[in-house]
C-alpha cells in the first residue's frame, strides 16, 4: 500500500477551493468571495471565503483548513480510541451555499483528509466527504440530476459504491429529534482507506470535482423563478432545521470546535436569516407540504433515469 502524500492532497484541496469559488461567482454574477486567511495558534490555519448579498446567493462560504497538533480532541477519539496519543493532520474543503430564491436548494459539500501518527506505530489515515442537497421546494428533475451526477462520480470505483454512500448520506443527514431527513441526500463517506492511498485519493477528487456539475445546472434553472413572502417564510422556517443539524449532529462542527478551530470559519455554514415557529406544520395539500410528503422520504431518485 502506497504511503500517503500529504502535500499532494493539500495542493488539490487549495485548487478545488479556487475552482469552486470561481464557478459560484460566475453563477451569482454580482458578488465575489471575500477571503479571510487565518492561523491556528495550536498549529495550522486556513482560508475562509465568504460571499454575501449576491444576486443569487444570500450567503455562502467555501472554507479550506489545514490544522495539526500533538493530540486529538474528544470527538475524534471517542469512537477511535486507537488514536489517543497520536499527533494529527486534518485538512479539507467544506462549503455551504444559501441561495436567496427559495426555489433554489441549499447545497453542502465537503472533502477531507486525516492523518495521525506516533512513534513505533503505523500511521492511521483516511479520506471522507460527500455532498448533499437541501431543497425548500422539491423538483424531481433536480433530484435526479443531483443523484445522477453523484453516481457518475462513483461509477469508476465500482457499481456498489454509489448505493453504499448514498445510503450512508441518507442515514447521516437525519435529524433524529425531528424524525426527518435534512434534504434529498447525495453522498457521504468517511474512514476511506481500503482502496489504498492512490485510489482513495482519486475517489475523493472525483467527489470534489462533481459538486459544481451537480449544483450549477439546478441553480441556473431555478434562480429566476418568481417567489413571494409565503415562499420566503417557508425557506426561513426550513433553514432552522439546517441550523439544528449543524449544531447538534455534524461531526465537522464538533471536531472543529473541540480542536480549537476558528469559530467564525466553523460556523460560516449557518444561514444569515432563520425562523423558528412553535409547533409549525404546513397546510395539508400545499406546495410546502409536498416537501414533507414526497421529498423528505429517502428514495431511489434514479429509478426512472
Amino acid at each position: 500500500m502506497s504511503a500517503p502524500n500529504v502535500d499532494a492532497v493539500k495542493a488539490y484541496l487549495l485548487d478545488l477551493q479556487d475552482r469552486i469559488c470561481h464557478a459560484l461567482e460566475q453563477l451569482d454574477g454580482e458578488q465575489t468571495f471575500v477571503e479571510d486567511a487565518w492561523e491556528r495558534p495550536q498549529g495550522g490555519g486556513g482560508r475562509t471565503r465568504v460571499i454575501s448579498d449576491g444576486a443569487v446567493f444570500e450567503k455562502g462560504g467555501v472554507n479550506f483548513s489545514h490544522v495539526h497538533g500533538d493530540s486529538l480532541p474528544a470527538s475524534a477519539t471517542a469512537h477511535r480510541p486507537e488514536l489517543a496519543g497520536r499527533s494529527f493532520i486534518a485538512m479539507g474543503v467544506s462549503l455551504v451555499m444559501h441561495p436567496k430564491n427559495p426555489y433554489v436548494p441549499t447545497s453542502h459539500a465537503n472533502v477531507r483528509f486525516f492523518y495521525a501518527e506516533k512513534e513505533g506505530a503505523e500511521p492511521v489515515w483516511w479520506f471522507g466527504g460527500g455532498f448533499d442537497l437541501t431543497p425548500y421546494y422539491g423538483n424531481p428533475d433536480d433530484c435526479r440530476h443531483w443523484h445522477q451526477t453523484a453516481k457518475q462520480a462513483c461509477d469508476p470505483f465500482g457499481e456498489e459504491v454509489y448505493p453504499r454512500f448514498k445510503q450512508w448520506c441518507d442515514d447521516y443527514f437525519y435529524l433524529k429529534h425531528r424524525d426527518e431527513p435534512r434534504g434529498v441526500g447525495g453522498l457521504f463517506f468517511d474512514d476511506l482507506n481500503e482502496l489504498g492511498f492512490e485510489q482513495s485519493f482519486a475517489f475523493m477528487r472525483s467527489v470534489g470535482d462533481a459538486y459544481v456539475p451537480a449544483y450549477a445546472p439546478i441553480v441556473e434553472r431555478r434562480k429566476d423563478m418568481a417567489f413571494g413572502e409565503r415562499q420566503r417564510d417557508f425557506q426561513l422556517h426550513r433553514r432552522g432545521r439546517y441550523v439544528e443539524f449543524n449544531l447538534v449532529f455534524d461531526r465537522g462542527t464538533l471536531f472543529g470546535l473541540q480542536s480549537g478551530g476558528r469559530t467564525e470559519s466553523i460556523l460560516m455554514s449557518l444561514p444569515p436569516e432563520v425562523r423558528w415557529s412553535y409547533d409549525w406544520h404546513p397546510e395539508a395539500g400545499s406546495e410546502e407540504a409536498q416537501l414533507y410528503d414526497i421529498y423528505l422520504k429517502p428514495q431511489n431518485w434514479l429509478e426512472d433515469a
